[in-house]
């Protein structure tokens, strides 16, 4: 048969196509026992008319898959096929069932070879995360295991299929389509000869699966982004600066975005309001203002409910040094903080600016979020901590001179969204302001960077602002594909890595995992 005879279509078992049913199941099952009867399937379908899914040639049935709903806790342990079956031969389907079971997948054996297996296999999936529903569930007959029953147990011959050492017509193809076994069923189906009784609870996972819980309670899937490329000036006065950020944020909030991120630094060109002559004491006296605008940023994320990034501010520590540090303001009041980790040499030499020592992800009521400012986002190692921490979103706070440092700065933040599988989100300032001490000029291009996947752009770049302009950028970020990336992407880096040859590990002194660390 061509491919060009094909006239192949999707829909739903009716109780009027069990003739052509029984024909396919007799012929697919001799083995063991042939169709089930017609009260049956009717019933099947009268119980649970989705879950019975039919692949047509024209008018003729080629392949079926039959489903039904059950206990995820009952049927992810031991049981016997048996356990499915009621009286008068009634498969047991669970209306309220928070997993699907696959009771059998036929392919008419002149259409082997098409994948329509595959197919019938991708509908379930797809009907399982319609459904929300927490996975598949499967007994699958090894049906090649009498051939070699004799040499090993049917844990080694599973194994071994695994491998691809061995073929089994069943095994081998779950296996490859993303199942995974879970343990050995003995005596799943005592007349099923071929498989000597034995049988494999295979599993598959809907990543996507949200348990039942009040809607106020659930987590946002769909956040959206926006970010400041803020414009260095000069001001007057501290107000004249928090004025611009109020109004950045009234914007930003209109457009119901869950995040406003600003720019490293922002605020440093209030040093012009004092005599520059020595740079340190210069932003000794920025760092004095730090506290207020902690305190009014804060303000304005309650306000305008919106979390707030608020780009970086020098802040003086307990211990009288300088830490340039990111504060992210929640909108329940609440204020986590960031520093940043690596040092520039410019910042070390005319500032006396330390780097810090704890590194954070941020629970928000818009997913998990890590902080890392400018310069740490070129250190793989730390991006690469947080991933495992189930970070969703990395925001990357900078400000560069010249184009050389900013690329610097992007093509690193690209390189951490694709081998950590998150968004990362990178906020710069614009400007010239050569009436300031390290101030001159500015270069900057903000961007969202996705994961290099199917589900995203071609680039891989989500939104990104014109250069060198001064103006705000969003952009919406769908978490749901970072969790099919994860589990189901072309690759899966975080999946694939060999921590049996490494690992990488940060000294427990200096971890905290999304800890609120002050109340404002």
């Amino acid at each position: 048969m061509s491919l060009e005879e094909l006239h192949l279509n999707l829909r739903n078992l009716a109780c009027e196509d069990y003739p052509q049913l029984k024909r396919l199941m007799d012929a697919v099952y001799d083995d063991i026992g042939g169709a089930w009867s017609q009260h049956t399937i009717d019933k099947l379908i009268d119980e649970f008319p989705d879950g019975q899914i039919l692949i047509e040639d024209d008018d003729k049935i080629v392949g079926v898959a039959l489903t039904v709903r059950v206990d995820y806790d009952r049927f992810s342990n031991p049981h016997k096929y048996d356990e499915l079956i009621g009286h008068r031969e009634i498969i047991l389907n669970e209306p309220d069932g928070d997993a699907l079971y696959g009771l059998d997948v036929l392919i008419d054996p002149a259409y082997r070879g098409y994948r329509l297996g595959r197919r019938l296999y991708e509908a379930r999936k797809d009907l399982c995360r319609s459904m929300n529903l927490r996975a598949i569930l499967a007994g699958g007959r090894i049906p090649n295991y009498h051939q070699h029953a004799s040499e090993m147990s049917p844990a080694e011959y599973i194994d071994r299929v695994a491998r691809k050492e061995f073929y089994d017509p069943i095994l081998s193809f779950q296996l490859a389509n993303d199942f995974l076994v879970k343990r050995l069923l003995k005596k799943y189906l005592p007349e099923d000869e071929k498989s000597m009784g034995y049988a494999t609870l295979l599993e598959w996972n809907n990543i996507l699966y949200e348990p039942a819980s009040l809607v106020i309670d659930t987590r946002r899937t769909q956040i959206r982004v926006g970010a400041v490329q803020w414009q260095m000036r000069e001001f007057d006065s501290v107000e004249s600066v928090l004025k611009q950020v109020e109004f950045y944020v009234d914007a930003i909030s209109d457009y119901q975005s869950d995040f406003a991120v600003f720019p490293e630094l922002f605020n440093t060109p209030l040093m012009g309001l004092t005599d520059q002559t020595d740079q340190v004491e210069a932003i000794q006296f920025l760092a004095g203002f730090t506290e207020r605008f902690k305190s009014e940023i804060s303000r304005m994320a309650v306000s305008y409910n919106i979390n707030i990034v608020a780009g970086s501010m020098v802040e003086k520590g307990d211990d009288g040094k300088l830490y340039n540090v990111s504060y992210l303001c929640h909108r329940d009041g609440s204020v986590d903080r960031q520093a940043k980790l690596h040092i520039t040499p410019q910042e070390r030499r005319d500032w006396v600016v330390e780097g810090g020592d704890e590194l954070c992800v941020f629970e928000t009521d818009a997913g998990r979020v890590g902080i890392l400012i400018c310069y740490d986002v070129e250190f793989p190692e730390l991006p690469r901590l947080l991933a495992e921490q189930d970070m969703d979103v990395l925001i990357v706070p900078f400000w560069t001179d010249t184009k050389n440092s900013y690329l610097r700065v992007r093509h690193c933040a690209q390189a951490r969204a694709i081998e950590n599988e998150c968004y990362v989100v990178v906020c710069g300032s614009v400007g010239n302001v050569p009436s300031i001490e390290n101030l001159d000029i500015q270069y900057a291009q903000s961007s969202v960077f996705s994961p290099s996947d199917f589900a995203f752009p071609h680039d891989a770049v989500l939104s990104e602002t014109t250069p060198n302009t001064e103006m705000v950028m969003f952009s919406d970020l769908d978490l749901n594909k970072l969790k099919l990336v994860r589990a189901e992407g072309a690759v899966t880096n975080l999946k694939d890595r060999r921590l049996d040859l490494y690992d990488l590990r940060l000294r427990d002194w200096s971890w905290k995992s999304g800890a609120r660390q002050e109340e404002s």
